[in-house]
């Protein structure tokens, strides 16, 4: 399920699992990265973990507290939904439509640039 796990994070999922305050295990510890001083005195990063599932979620985008919070209970509640739901999930759909659309671009691209291939070849030939 770890493949699962990785395609959260996209938006407009409105169908996920309600989380429950008593089933979160919250912690803030100091953030990694870049920053300095503002990130090596400052305990910022919010590590958020869901009890019954084991899924822990690590969340330093923001310099604010509140809003590092905010943005991991998002995360988290994405993840969960994924856990328990799987190829269900309105999450794990969107990732698949999009790498779908990803991959017929792709497509589309792979054939244009063939027809300018031929049609440079042509040129040449006629040219000849």
């Amino acid at each position: 399920s770890v493949p699962l796990l990785q395609a959260a994070r996209k938006k407009n999922s409105w169908n996920l699992l309600e989380l429950t305050e008593s089933e979160l295990e919250e912690q803030f510890v100091r953030g990694d990265g870049p920053g300095g001083q503002a990130t090596n005195k400052t305990n910022n990063c919010v590590v958020l973990k869901h009890i019954p599932s084991g899924i822990v979620v690590k969340c330093h985008q923001t310099r604010s507290v509140e809003k590092n919070r905010k943005i991991a209970r998002g995360i988290l509640q994405e993840k969960v939904d994924l856990f328990y739901k799987g190829e269900d999930s309105d999450v794990f759909k969107e990732k698949k439509a999009s790498e779908k659309q990803k991959q017929e671009k792709k497509r589309r691209a792979k054939e244009n640039l063939e027809r300018k291939k031929l049609f440079k070849e042509m040129q040449q030939l006629d040219k000849k």
